[in-house]
């Protein structure tokens, strides 16, 4: 089997700094975790609360810690840290080979899309952002490792997408069609959901979009390991 991971972001309209933050990492007793954070507002201040947040879940992960007290231990010290003033949305994906699952945790009221080969699933449990009190709990989906499934998770900013004029992004039929029409790579998902998006809102985003989409599929390569990184950079 093979994962496939691909994300696709972009900046607030006029902003120079995007408040979501991302990052990929190995788990100690082997898999990946995705952790994406998204801090209240937008801009520098923004992306301080979401790198703080980032940065100490991979740090707990890296110990070992479970996803969902790492997700419970990073509330708190956001909590404490800006004593309860400052909110973060969390999504923690983890590929988990120590229990061949596949655990998704929430702090997000934004839903997370999940597809079964045809069938698409939407986790919309109640959840809440992190920071606002002690002992928020996350919502967690864990289910077998198996090839066939694709998952994605966003920021806020995908979501209300297209509010200015009256629209909206529907994710589900958006995702469902790109599954149904051809096999698409999990980078060709992301690219297409945030172009919708940024299309919804006349080509200025309202606010920070991130897309991270993942993908199990049957192993048709080798056994090599890679990673490959786009960052566009205006230097002007």
């Amino acid at each position: 089997m093979e994962i496939q991971i691909g994300i696709a972001k972009i900046n607030k309209y006029a902003s120079s700094e995007s408040g979501d933050t991302l990052e990929v990492v190995e788990r100690p007793n082997g898999g990946l975790s995705i952790v994406l954070a998204d801090g209240q507002t937008s801009g520098r201040g923004a992306k301080v609360i979401s790198t703080m947040v980032v940065r100490k879940v991979i740090s707990l992960l890296a110990e070992g810690v479970r996803d969902g007290a790492a997700a419970r231990a990073s509330s708190d010290y956001l909590f404490t840290e800006r004593n309860g003033k400052v909110i973060a949305t969390l999504n923690i994906i983890s590929v988990d080979l120590q229990t061949n699952t596949l655990v998704i945790s929430r702090n997000n009221p934004a839903p997370v899309f999940m597809a079964r080969n045809d069938h698409i699933e939407c986790l919309s449990a109640e959840s809440i952002a992190i920071g606002t009190s002690r002992n928020i709990r996350p919502s967690i989906c864990e289910l077998p490792l198996e090839s066939g499934l694709t998952v994605v998770a966003f920021t806020d900013g995908l979501e209300h997408a297209g509010e200015r004029s009256g629209a909206q992004l529907d994710v589900s039929t958006t995702l469902g069609g790109l599954l149904e029409e051809q096999e698409p790579s999990s980078q060709e998902i992301a690219d297409s959901l945030l172009a919708n998006a940024i299309h919804l809102d006349e080509g200025r985003p309202s606010d920070d979009m991130s897309v991270v989409v993942l993908k199990t599929t049957q192993l048709t390569g080798d056994m090599v390991r890679r990673m490959s990184v786009r960052l566009p950079v205006d230097l002007e």
